[in-house]
């Protein structure tokens, strides 16, 4: 059975942002492989954090919404773990009320887009 999955990591701001790309889509190609469906994905930017992690005071955030097997999340994090440039990240299973409100957010980001 397939779930709904959000998750959200932050990189190192000492990164140019070819090689932040470059990160997203390597964590993206993890989750294809591993038979995910990415349904959408957000670029935050870069953010002050909200205290200082390994001396660093801001990070690039990105969200990642996809449709997994739990397995899937341990490969994910797994990978999170390994990769020096990732300073946090989260990965939460969405209800169906965080589901609902997440459609919702990326629907009116869809229109705002065209506009």
């Amino acid at each position: 059975m397939l779930n709904h999955y959000e998750t959200v990591f932050i990189l190192t701001p000492v990164l140019s942002d070819l090689q932040m790309k470059e990160a997203v889509e390597k964590f993206k190609t993890i989750l294809q492989e591993n038979g995910a469906t990415i349904t959408n994905e957000e670029n935050w930017g870069l953010r002050k954090l909200a205290y200082p992690i390994e001396k660093k005071s801001s990070g690039f955030y990105c969200l990642l919404q996809f449709d997994a097997e739990p397995s899937v999340v341990a490969v994910l994090e797994t990978n999170y773990r390994r990769d020096e440039r990732v300073i946090r990240y989260l990965t939460t299973r969405l209800d169906k009320y965080a589901y609902e409100y997440a459609e919702k957010r990326k629907n009116v980001k869809s229109k705002e887009g065209k506009e």
